[in-house]
Protein backbone atom coordinates (compact mmCIF):
# COMPACT_ATOMS: atom_id res chain seq x y z
CA UNK A 1 0.00 0.00 0.00
CA UNK A 2 1.68 3.54 -0.81
CA UNK A 3 1.93 6.11 1.58
CA UNK A 4 2.81 9.92 0.98
CA UNK A 5 5.92 11.22 3.07
CA UNK A 6 5.85 14.14 5.28
CA UNK A 7 9.61 15.50 5.10
CA UNK A 8 10.67 17.08 7.77
CA UNK A 9 12.75 19.73 6.30
CA UNK A 10 12.65 21.46 2.84
CA UNK A 11 14.80 19.15 0.88
CA UNK A 12 15.74 20.43 -2.86
CA UNK A 13 15.52 18.47 -5.20
CA UNK A 14 16.84 18.97 -9.06
CA UNK A 15 15.45 16.61 -11.55
CA UNK A 16 16.93 16.24 -15.03
CA UNK A 17 16.02 14.42 -17.75
CA UNK A 18 13.12 14.60 -20.80
CA UNK A 19 10.57 13.02 -22.57
CA UNK A 20 8.00 11.26 -20.80
CA UNK A 21 9.77 10.04 -18.05
CA UNK A 22 10.89 13.40 -16.06
CA UNK A 23 7.21 14.95 -15.93
CA UNK A 24 6.02 11.47 -14.02
CA UNK A 25 8.94 11.86 -11.90
CA UNK A 26 7.85 15.24 -11.47
CA UNK A 27 4.54 14.61 -10.54
CA UNK A 28 5.80 11.89 -7.47
CA UNK A 29 8.05 14.68 -6.04
CA UNK A 30 5.34 17.27 -6.53
CA UNK A 31 2.80 15.15 -4.25
CA UNK A 32 5.72 15.15 -1.74
CA UNK A 33 7.44 18.17 -1.19
CA UNK A 34 4.00 19.81 -1.56
CA UNK A 35 1.78 18.20 0.39
CA UNK A 36 -0.37 20.85 1.23
CA UNK A 37 0.14 22.90 -2.06
CA UNK A 38 2.50 25.82 -2.97
CA UNK A 39 5.40 26.21 -1.28
CA UNK A 40 8.70 27.52 -1.94
CA UNK A 41 8.68 26.90 -5.85
CA UNK A 42 12.83 26.65 -5.64
CA UNK A 43 12.35 23.13 -3.96
CA UNK A 44 11.89 21.25 -6.97
CA UNK A 45 13.67 21.95 -10.03
CA UNK A 46 13.51 20.27 -13.45
CA UNK A 47 16.12 20.74 -15.72
CA UNK A 48 14.83 19.76 -18.90
CA UNK A 49 16.73 18.66 -22.60
CA UNK A 50 16.14 20.91 -25.85
CA UNK A 51 17.40 18.81 -28.25
CA UNK A 52 13.97 17.43 -29.75
CA UNK A 53 13.42 17.90 -33.06
CA UNK A 54 10.19 15.41 -33.74
CA UNK A 55 7.01 16.93 -33.95
CA UNK A 56 5.12 20.08 -33.50
CA UNK A 57 8.21 20.71 -31.13
CA UNK A 58 10.64 19.84 -34.47
CA UNK A 59 8.39 22.46 -36.37
CA UNK A 60 8.33 25.21 -34.36
CA UNK A 61 12.08 25.12 -33.58
CA UNK A 62 12.45 25.58 -37.87
CA UNK A 63 9.87 27.71 -38.33
CA UNK A 64 10.28 29.75 -35.47
CA UNK A 65 13.54 29.61 -33.96
CA UNK A 66 12.20 28.94 -30.50
CA UNK A 67 13.76 25.83 -28.35
CA UNK A 68 11.22 22.84 -28.74
CA UNK A 69 8.60 23.67 -26.38
CA UNK A 70 6.86 19.79 -26.14
CA UNK A 71 9.34 18.48 -23.40
CA UNK A 72 9.10 21.81 -21.29
CA UNK A 73 5.08 21.80 -21.53
CA UNK A 74 4.81 18.71 -20.61
CA UNK A 75 6.97 19.49 -17.38
CA UNK A 76 4.75 22.54 -16.77
CA UNK A 77 1.64 20.26 -16.94
CA UNK A 78 2.76 17.96 -14.51
CA UNK A 79 3.75 20.75 -11.95
CA UNK A 80 0.63 22.60 -12.14
CA UNK A 81 -1.56 23.25 -9.40
CA UNK A 82 -4.28 22.27 -11.15
CA UNK A 83 -3.34 19.60 -13.26
CA UNK A 84 -6.15 17.99 -14.84
CA UNK A 85 -7.63 21.20 -16.43
CA UNK A 86 -4.36 22.45 -17.48
CA UNK A 87 -3.18 19.39 -19.06
CA UNK A 88 -6.42 19.53 -20.90
CA UNK A 89 -5.82 23.02 -22.29
CA UNK A 90 -1.99 22.26 -23.02
CA UNK A 91 -2.15 18.91 -24.16
CA UNK A 92 -4.79 19.77 -27.01
CA UNK A 93 -3.56 18.68 -30.27
CA UNK A 94 -5.21 20.30 -33.38
CA UNK A 95 -6.23 17.81 -35.47
CA UNK A 96 -8.68 19.28 -38.39
CA UNK A 97 -5.92 19.98 -41.08
CA UNK A 98 -4.19 22.56 -42.26
CA UNK A 99 -1.05 24.14 -41.21
CA UNK A 100 -2.29 23.70 -37.37
CA UNK A 101 -2.14 20.17 -37.98
CA UNK A 102 -0.54 18.02 -35.26
CA UNK A 103 0.10 21.18 -32.99
CA UNK A 104 -0.44 21.43 -29.30
CA UNK A 105 -1.79 24.18 -27.79
CA UNK A 106 0.26 24.61 -25.24
CA UNK A 107 3.44 24.32 -27.70
CA UNK A 108 2.00 27.51 -29.57
CA UNK A 109 0.96 28.99 -26.32
CA UNK A 110 5.07 28.90 -25.14
CA UNK A 111 5.82 29.76 -28.90
CA UNK A 112 3.96 33.21 -28.66
CA UNK A 113 5.02 34.27 -25.74
CA UNK A 114 8.53 33.89 -26.73
CA UNK A 115 7.74 36.49 -29.40
CA UNK A 116 6.43 38.33 -27.12
CA UNK A 117 9.15 38.78 -24.22
CA UNK A 118 11.34 39.83 -27.54
CA UNK A 119 12.29 36.08 -28.62
CA UNK A 120 13.52 35.22 -25.05
CA UNK A 121 12.28 31.64 -24.55
CA UNK A 122 13.00 31.53 -20.72
CA UNK A 123 10.98 34.67 -19.96
CA UNK A 124 8.10 32.43 -22.22
CA UNK A 125 8.44 29.56 -19.83
CA UNK A 126 8.51 32.07 -16.58
CA UNK A 127 4.94 33.70 -18.18
CA UNK A 128 3.49 30.08 -18.43
CA UNK A 129 4.85 29.14 -15.00
CA UNK A 130 2.77 31.95 -13.51
CA UNK A 131 -0.48 31.10 -15.59
CA UNK A 132 -0.43 27.30 -14.75
CA UNK A 133 0.61 28.01 -10.63
CA UNK A 134 3.29 25.12 -10.99
CA UNK A 135 4.80 23.60 -7.99
CA UNK A 136 8.60 24.02 -8.87
CA UNK A 137 10.47 25.82 -11.63
CA UNK A 138 11.12 24.82 -14.96
CA UNK A 139 14.51 25.41 -16.75
CA UNK A 140 15.34 24.39 -20.82
CA UNK A 141 18.95 23.16 -20.04
CA UNK A 142 20.51 25.49 -22.18
CA UNK A 143 19.23 28.80 -24.27
CA UNK A 144 21.21 27.38 -27.33
CA UNK A 145 19.45 26.04 -30.22
CA UNK A 146 21.70 22.73 -29.70
CA UNK A 147 21.10 19.36 -31.60
CA UNK A 148 22.59 15.81 -30.52
CA UNK A 149 25.71 14.28 -32.52
CA UNK A 150 26.36 10.61 -32.22
CA UNK A 151 28.80 7.94 -33.21
CA UNK A 152 27.34 4.91 -33.59
CA UNK A 153 28.58 1.50 -33.22
CA UNK A 154 29.22 0.78 -36.73
CA UNK A 155 31.25 3.68 -36.84
CA UNK A 156 29.42 6.04 -39.02
CA UNK A 157 28.30 9.50 -37.65
CA UNK A 158 24.60 11.11 -37.93
CA UNK A 159 22.92 14.86 -36.84
CA UNK A 160 20.33 15.61 -34.62
CA UNK A 161 17.77 13.17 -32.88
CA UNK A 162 15.79 12.69 -35.80
CA UNK A 163 18.47 10.87 -37.55
CA UNK A 164 19.16 8.95 -34.41
CA UNK A 165 16.56 7.38 -34.32
CA UNK A 166 15.85 6.77 -38.40
CA UNK A 167 19.93 4.98 -37.59
CA UNK A 168 18.52 2.60 -35.61
CA UNK A 169 21.73 1.26 -34.14
CA UNK A 170 23.16 1.71 -30.71
CA UNK A 171 25.51 4.75 -29.67
CA UNK A 172 28.68 4.91 -28.78
CA UNK A 173 29.40 8.65 -28.07
CA UNK A 174 26.93 11.59 -27.53
CA UNK A 175 27.86 15.31 -28.60
CA UNK A 176 26.31 18.34 -28.71
CA UNK A 177 26.25 20.66 -31.93
CA UNK A 178 27.19 23.39 -31.54
CA UNK A 179 29.62 22.12 -28.35
CA UNK A 180 30.19 23.95 -25.24
CA UNK A 181 26.57 25.23 -25.00
CA UNK A 182 26.17 27.46 -21.66
CA UNK A 183 23.93 26.45 -18.64
CA UNK A 184 20.07 28.74 -18.59
CA UNK A 185 20.95 30.90 -15.90
CA UNK A 186 19.36 29.51 -11.85
CA UNK A 187 20.42 26.22 -13.23
CA UNK A 188 23.94 25.29 -12.11
CA UNK A 189 23.27 27.37 -9.01
CA UNK A 190 20.10 24.91 -8.24
CA UNK A 191 22.78 22.14 -8.54
CA UNK A 192 24.85 22.87 -6.16
CA UNK A 193 21.83 24.01 -3.46
CA UNK A 194 20.37 20.63 -4.32
CA UNK A 195 20.03 17.65 -1.46
CA UNK A 196 19.16 14.81 -3.89
CA UNK A 197 19.51 15.05 -7.96
CA UNK A 198 17.89 12.81 -10.07
CA UNK A 199 18.61 11.91 -13.94
CA UNK A 200 15.62 10.32 -16.24
CA UNK A 201 13.59 7.96 -16.48
CA UNK A 202 13.21 8.21 -20.41
CA UNK A 203 15.60 7.79 -23.44
CA UNK A 204 19.38 7.70 -22.18
CA UNK A 205 20.90 9.10 -25.23
CA UNK A 206 18.22 11.81 -26.23
CA UNK A 207 16.61 12.67 -22.72
CA UNK A 208 18.98 12.25 -20.19
CA UNK A 209 22.75 12.34 -21.45
CA UNK A 210 21.79 15.32 -23.63
CA UNK A 211 21.57 17.62 -20.08
CA UNK A 212 25.34 16.32 -18.90
CA UNK A 213 27.02 17.76 -22.16
CA UNK A 214 26.04 21.53 -21.16
CA UNK A 215 29.33 21.59 -19.49
CA UNK A 216 28.33 23.77 -16.56
CA UNK A 217 25.91 21.23 -15.65
CA UNK A 218 28.35 18.33 -16.04
CA UNK A 219 30.77 20.31 -14.22
CA UNK A 220 28.01 21.10 -11.12
CA UNK A 221 26.98 17.38 -10.90
CA UNK A 222 30.65 16.67 -10.15
CA UNK A 223 31.05 19.36 -7.49
CA UNK A 224 27.28 19.38 -5.62
CA UNK A 225 26.89 17.32 -2.27
CA UNK A 226 23.74 16.51 -3.17
CA UNK A 227 23.26 12.71 -3.51
CA UNK A 228 23.05 11.70 -6.94
CA UNK A 229 20.80 9.37 -8.57
CA UNK A 230 20.13 7.54 -11.97
CA UNK A 231 16.89 6.28 -12.79
CA UNK A 232 18.08 2.83 -14.75
CA UNK A 233 15.17 2.23 -17.46
CA UNK A 234 13.26 -0.84 -17.04
CA UNK A 235 13.76 -1.69 -20.95
CA UNK A 236 15.92 -0.70 -23.88
CA UNK A 237 15.30 1.11 -26.89
CA UNK A 238 15.32 -0.03 -30.65
CA UNK A 239 17.89 2.84 -32.08
CA UNK A 240 19.65 3.86 -28.80
CA UNK A 241 20.54 0.82 -26.65
CA UNK A 242 19.88 -2.17 -28.46
CA UNK A 243 21.51 -4.80 -25.97
CA UNK A 244 22.63 -2.59 -23.08
CA UNK A 245 22.67 -3.74 -19.50
CA UNK A 246 21.72 -2.21 -16.23
CA UNK A 247 25.59 -1.74 -16.36
CA UNK A 248 25.56 -0.19 -19.73
CA UNK A 249 23.30 2.90 -19.05
CA UNK A 250 25.43 3.65 -15.92
CA UNK A 251 28.37 3.20 -17.34
CA UNK A 252 27.00 5.77 -20.77
CA UNK A 253 26.67 8.25 -18.23
CA UNK A 254 29.65 7.93 -16.61
CA UNK A 255 31.44 8.11 -19.60
CA UNK A 256 29.57 11.70 -20.43
CA UNK A 257 29.59 13.17 -17.52
CA UNK A 258 32.67 12.06 -15.62
CA UNK A 259 32.28 11.19 -11.74
CA UNK A 260 28.41 12.07 -11.18
CA UNK A 261 26.24 9.71 -9.58
CA UNK A 262 26.29 8.23 -6.10
CA UNK A 263 22.97 5.42 -6.41
CA UNK A 264 21.81 3.76 -9.54
CA UNK A 265 17.89 2.92 -8.71
CA UNK A 266 16.65 -0.38 -10.94
CA UNK A 267 13.31 -1.16 -11.34
CA UNK A 268 12.43 -5.02 -10.52
CA UNK A 269 9.05 -5.46 -11.08
CA UNK A 270 7.65 -8.56 -13.46
CA UNK A 271 6.48 -7.34 -16.44
CA UNK A 272 3.98 -10.35 -18.30
CA UNK A 273 5.02 -12.37 -21.28
CA UNK A 274 3.04 -10.51 -23.59
CA UNK A 275 3.71 -6.91 -22.46
CA UNK A 276 7.79 -8.63 -23.38
CA UNK A 277 6.25 -10.25 -26.24
CA UNK A 278 5.49 -6.78 -27.79
CA UNK A 279 8.51 -4.89 -26.98
CA UNK A 280 10.41 -7.75 -28.78
CA UNK A 281 8.42 -7.04 -31.75
CA UNK A 282 9.61 -3.49 -31.67
CA UNK A 283 13.37 -4.27 -30.72
CA UNK A 284 12.94 -3.32 -27.46
CA UNK A 285 14.17 -6.03 -24.80
CA UNK A 286 13.94 -6.25 -20.66
CA UNK A 287 17.02 -4.58 -19.04
CA UNK A 288 17.90 -7.14 -16.37
CA UNK A 289 17.85 -5.62 -12.86
CA UNK A 290 20.05 -8.25 -11.51
CA UNK A 291 22.78 -6.93 -13.34
CA UNK A 292 25.93 -7.86 -11.11
CA UNK A 293 28.50 -5.11 -12.81
CA UNK A 294 26.15 -2.24 -11.64
CA UNK A 295 27.80 -2.34 -8.04
CA UNK A 296 31.51 -1.69 -9.04
CA UNK A 297 30.18 1.14 -10.99
CA UNK A 298 28.08 3.13 -8.45
CA UNK A 299 28.63 3.19 -4.09
CA UNK A 300 24.51 2.38 -4.04
CA UNK A 301 22.29 0.22 -5.91
CA UNK A 302 18.82 0.14 -4.78
CA UNK A 303 16.42 -2.49 -6.42
CA UNK A 304 12.81 -1.48 -6.15
CA UNK A 305 9.07 -1.69 -7.59
CA UNK A 306 8.58 1.57 -9.93
CA UNK A 307 6.84 0.71 -12.11
CA UNK A 308 2.94 0.92 -13.69
CA UNK A 309 2.93 -2.20 -16.30
CA UNK A 310 -0.28 -1.92 -18.58
CA UNK A 311 -0.23 -2.72 -22.56
CA UNK A 312 3.45 -0.46 -21.85
CA UNK A 313 5.98 -0.28 -19.27
CA UNK A 314 5.73 3.02 -17.51
CA UNK A 315 7.69 4.53 -14.02
CA UNK A 316 4.94 5.30 -11.23
CA UNK A 317 5.63 8.95 -9.86
CA UNK A 318 5.08 7.87 -6.32
CA UNK A 319 7.20 5.01 -6.20
CA UNK A 320 9.87 6.47 -7.95
CA UNK A 321 10.27 9.33 -5.73
CA UNK A 322 10.10 7.37 -3.21
CA UNK A 323 12.69 5.54 -4.21
CA UNK A 324 14.93 8.61 -4.62
CA UNK A 325 14.10 9.89 -1.20
CA UNK A 326 15.12 6.26 0.14
CA UNK A 327 18.74 6.37 -1.42
CA UNK A 328 19.05 9.84 -0.61
CA UNK A 329 18.49 8.93 2.93
CA UNK A 330 21.09 5.94 2.42
CA UNK A 331 23.51 8.01 0.87
CA UNK A 332 23.89 9.85 4.04
CA UNK A 333 23.91 6.51 6.37
CA UNK A 334 20.58 7.33 7.29
CA UNK A 335 19.14 3.95 6.14
CA UNK A 336 15.97 4.46 8.64
CA UNK A 337 14.94 7.33 6.60
CA UNK A 338 15.34 9.69 9.60
CA UNK A 339 14.52 13.21 8.52
CA UNK A 340 12.05 12.16 5.70
CA UNK A 341 9.36 11.09 8.01
CA UNK A 342 7.63 7.75 5.85
CA UNK A 343 8.74 7.26 2.45
CA UNK A 344 6.14 6.95 0.10
CA UNK A 345 5.47 4.43 -2.22
CA UNK A 346 7.57 1.19 -0.76
CA UNK A 347 7.58 -2.01 -2.79
CA UNK A 348 4.05 -3.32 -1.72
Amino acid sequence: MTEIATIRYPLRVVALGGGTGLPQVLRGFKALLFPEGADDPDRLVAVVTVTDEGGSSGRLRQELGVLPPGDIRNCLVALSHNEPLMARLFQARYRSGGVLEGHNVGNLILAALAQEEGGSFLAAVRLASEVLNIQGRVYPATPAPARIAATLDDGSEVLGETALVRAGRAVRRLRLHPEDPPAIPGVVEAILRADLVVLGPGSLFTSIIPNVLVPEIRDALQRTRACRVLYVNAMTERGETNGFSAADHVRAVLDHAGPCLDAALVPVDEIPGDVLDRYRDEGAERVDPADPELAGLVPLVLRRRMLRVERKVRHDPLRCAAGALVACAAHRGNADGTGFGRIAGGNG
